[in-house]
């Protein structure tokens, strides 16, 4: 009743789709043993010996330091050498293995060999979506249950890899991608906490935000997409996996299983939905750099194109006045909830690309453009802080730190987004308005605060979405900048 799945053995592969078929089969065949294995379990049948099943893996040999020219920052390994990385979801991630298996082939002109690690899956994350089986079980079943299944073991999870202090040991294969597969996993869970929708459901160009206002605006527009037949979005899923189609498409299976939340989740995400994955995800990740950081890192396993804060901040200069937008350049970061992942003496840098298009989306939207732009936008540093009154700490000593650094603008945010992006190799940028200045005695009031919101908000989420916008229709290959490479990188994008 619970022998283990059959022995698949390793297999090399010169065809990148024919490994991607492969990764998929060991992959369903050790979930289906487990989920089988758990439904019996929950009916009353105790194995007579733990249950295990283990995650897919990909490895390739090179012998030489020559490969093929390639423009990408990704890609390819550094040198000879034994490179291996365990797989996961292969259903959510197939279009993404599959570019990594080609560009490797095209690097390097090597087999790719793919078979079952020792890895175990932990019993937690092989369950579907609608599976509920430990509310089933009784205490004494659930302590039973470790014993006989993997519960998920965070040495497996670190981010060495990510953080650069990752040393294999001698013998041992280098890694070929930024997460193990429980890493992966552990992230794709903790998104459906937190955000209320299926990893699926996320796409490549991630909007955050630090205010209700501007998922209002987003809500509001989504629905407007779905009125246009002619829309390049074909749905948009709201928390709880509510979908809306776009008007003449049919609805797809599952969509009948949306249901919205009695109560909103800790960051609630909203998706407008590409067939290609190249849409745009919004997430209020409310105020304070936890929730940044936090909904980052997990972010980061599905590898987007490029993610952006839009929010509001206080303004750090008398000439700058409320409704003004600043385009972060640098960043001052005294969040300190990256401290012990990136060293403060981290630079932080600009992506060109990103500060191209955000630069170009206020132009174009605002239609000011040239020197008058700066009447309206300007470019400087932004300072980030754990302390939402720093103003009241004795002796001014944040005021003078913020002026010797040139901030121009002060948040809780962004500084944590750009460091998690520039830390996992996610293109990042910064964009935000400006809604007070509580250096200069303006603060927002009940009233001001209103009207300040109804004129600013649909013009500033517009740029954010117009910057996607230009960055997609650009090419996202060029997105993935070598700034963001450190010197022996994983072949991953």
């Amino acid at each position: 009743m619970f022998e283990p799945p059959a022995f698949i053995a390793p297999t090399r592969h010169t065809d990148p789709a024919a490994a991607l078929a492969q990764v998929q089969q060991i992959y369903q065949q050790q979930i289906d043993h487990l989920r089988a294995a758990m439904a019996r379990f929950v009916a009353g049948e105790t194995p007579p010996q733990p249950v295990r099943a283990c995650y897919p893996f990909v490895r390739l040999h090179v012998d030489t330091v020559a490969r093929a020219d390639s423009k990408l920052a990704y890609g390819f390994v550094e040198g000879p050498g034994h490179y291996e990385t365990t797989l996961t979801r292969p259903d959510l991630f197939a279009r993404y293995y599959l570019e990594q298996f080609q560009l490797l082939r095209q690097s390097h002109g090597v087999a790719l060999e793919v078979g079952t690690s020792t890895q175990p899956i932990p019993v937690h994350f092989s369950f579907a979506e609608d599976d509920y089986f430990e509310g089933a079980l009784s205490p004494e079943r659930r302590l039973r249950m470790r014993d006989l299944f993997d519960l998920p073991d965070l040495a497996a999870m670190d981010d060495g890899i990510a953080n650069g202090t990752c040393e294999p040991v001698p013998g041992e294969a280098r890694p070929l991608a930024l997460f193990t597969a429980p890493r992966v996993d552990y992230s794709l869970h903790r998104l459906r906490h937190y955000t209320g929708t299926l990893p699926e459901w996320f796409q490549n160009f991630v909007l955050f935000t630090n205010y209700q206002f501007y998922i209002d605006e987003f809500i509001r527009l989504g629905h407007a997409e779905m009125a246009r037949p002619d829309s390049g979005y074909c749905a948009f899923v709201e928390p709880g996996n509510v979908v809306t189609r776009r008007v003449g498409l049919p609805p797809e299976p599952g969509d009948e299983r949306g249901a919205a939340p009695p109560r909103l989740p800790q960051m609630p995400a909203y998706h407008l939905v590409r067939a290609d994955g190249s849409g745009i995800t919004m997430v209020n990740i409310g105020v304070g750099p936890a929730n940044a950081k936090t909904i980052t890192d997990h972010i980061a396993v599905l590898r987007p194109h490029a993610w952006m804060m839009l929010g509001h901040c206080a303004g750090l200069r008398n000439s700058q006045q409320l409704g003004d937008y600043v385009l972060a350049h640098a960043y001052v970061r005294e969040d300190h909830v990256l401290d012990e992942d990136l060293p403060l003496w981290v630079p932080i840098p600009a992506l060109a690309e990103i500060q191209v298009a955000l630069e170009q989306a206020v132009a174009e939207v605002t239609q000011v453009h040239g020197a008058d732009l700066k009447r309206i936008m300007r470019t400087g540093t932004v300072a980030s802080t754990d302390n939402r009154n720093w103003e009241l700490l004795p002796g001014n000593t944040p005021q003078r730190r913020f002026s010797q650094s040139r901030a121009v603008a002060l948040d809780m945010e962004s500084a944590t987004i750009a460091a998690n992006g520039f830390r996992f190799r996610v293109p990042y940028g910064t964009l935000l308005c400006v809604s007070d200045k509580p250096l200069h005695g303006e603060i927002k009031l009940p009233g001001m605060a209103n009207q300040f919101y109804r004129e600013r908000v649909d013009q500033h989420l517009r740029i954010g979405m117009h910057a996607i916008d230009i960055l997609r229709a650009a090419g996202v290959q060029r997105l993935h900048s070598r700034k963001l490479r450190s010197f022996a990188e994983v072949a991953f994008q």
